[in-house]
């Protein structure tokens, strides 16, 4: 796949980038689960939070596959990938979502902030009944006059803990089921909205990840993301975005993990000669460059489809889950072929696999993407069907 000029160039302007502001290690903030701040604030100065947003809107408008394209090269030049979640949940499951559904009073609103990097988004869905099956949420909105009030609890909110703005899912109409699911944006500071302490995860541990609580929450009638009962397609557009973008920066650690891998098997020597010259380390070498390989161009069909106005729901099911089980793979195998070296925290590979653990879980299950694809295939599904009324 060849890539533009316009692109190649875009992609020199990030690693020139992360080479020059975002070359800090990031082992300390990692150990103690600290968001980079400053780091945040130079992606927002170097454009990267509005490379995927219209020009119109305030963006670069440079489209959804040069973005991949950047985010790989961050994750192949960054130390923090913790950052680089953060950076995709706040464009795919925020910004995106304004921008594709949202009023001009909410893009005038909310969108400068969002892009200059000083309003942070947060993605509230999941719960704690309701992960794979998000649509059965039980987070309400009633009418109340011109307001709706918001009443529930939201877990695993990306950025939750440091998000000035929070695009929460709830159900106007539980007897609608999916058909009464709504999105709305709800400022840090609105009345009844309770934010936790970080979550203390195994890995992405510099990305800050909470829970909500939601008590007599108000919220005026103009916070509606798109319409009442549009929640679902607004939540399926983040996904379909995310799967593909939100990858990308494995892709991009998948190479940096090979470059090291094949650095140290040439210098390390055992019995006389280089460890690289046995074949079973050469073996795993040759499966962490074919993992590399294969995954790229499924992320970045994915950009083409949506620059082409595409659908892209089976693509990103696809590369979601390969990309990840690629991650969690090659990363096993860097820390076996560096051996001891590998297994101590102050480097990077032991890192990248309890980072790379969590691309199975989040963006919905590896197990669910199966499903998923069964499903647009055409086969019949595992999962029941869901009447109107939610009931199975």
């Amino acid at each position: 796949m060849e890539l533009s000029d316009d692109i190649i160039r875009l992609r020199q302007e990030i690693e020139d980038l992360a080479r020059d502001r975002l070359a800090e290690s990031g082992v300390d903030r990692d150990r103690d689960g600290a968001f980079w701040s400053h780091g945040w604030a130079a992606c927002a100065e170097g454009g990267v939070l509005r490379l995927p947003v219209p020009e119109e809107d305030g963006g670069r408008g440079v489209g959804l596959l040069a973005t991949i394209v950047a985010m790989e090269s961050l994750g192949r030049m960054v130390d923090d990938l913790g950052l680089l979640f953060s950076i995709n949940a706040h464009l795919w499951a925020g910004v995106i979502p304004i921008v594709r559904f949202g009023t001009e009073d909410q893009k005038h609103r909310w969108l400068p902030g969002l892009l200059d990097g000083s309003v942070i988004a947060g993605h509230g869905a999941t719960e704690s009944e309701a992960g794979s099956d998000v649509f059965a949420m039980r987070t309400t909105a009633r009418r109340d006059g011109e307001d709706w009030i918001l009443e529930g609890s939201k877990s695993f909110v990306a950025n939750g803990p440091v998000a000035d703005l929070l695009v929460v899912y709830a159900t106007t109409d539980p007897d609608l089921g999916e058909l009464g699911i709504t999105g709305f944006l709800v400022p840090r500071d609105t009345p009844g909205l309770q934010c936790s302490e970080p979550l203390d995860k195994m890995g992405l541990r510099t990305s800050q990840t909470g829970a909500i609580v939601l008590e007599d929450c108000r919220v005026p009638g103009d916070a509606i993301l798109g319409r009442p009962g549009g929640g679902a397609a607004c939540f399926n557009c983040s996904m379909e975005w995310e799967r593909g973008a939100i990858l990308a920066m494995h892709v991009g650690r998948m190479e940096r993990q090979l470059d090291e891998a094949v650095r140290f098997v040439k210098e390390r020597r055992q019995f006389g000669r280089p460890i690289g010259s046995y074949q079973s380390v050469a073996n795993r070498i040759v499966d962490m460059k074919m993992r590399i390989e294969t995954a790229r161009p499924l992320v970045r069909r994915i950009g083409m489809l949506k620059d082409d106005g595409r659908q892209a729901m089976l693509e990103a099911a696809i590369a979601k889950l390969h990309v990840s089980e690629a991650a969690v793979q090659s990363s096993l195998d860097a820390v076996q072929v560096m051996g001891s070296r590998g297994y101590l925290r102050e480097g990077i590979v032991e890192r990248d696999l309890r980072d790379a653990l969590g691309a199975r879980i989040y963006s919905g299950t590896n197990e669910m993407q199966r499903v998923m694809i069964a499903r647009l295939l055409g086969l019949p599904s595992s999962l029941p069907e869901r009447r109107p009324d939610g009931s199975a």
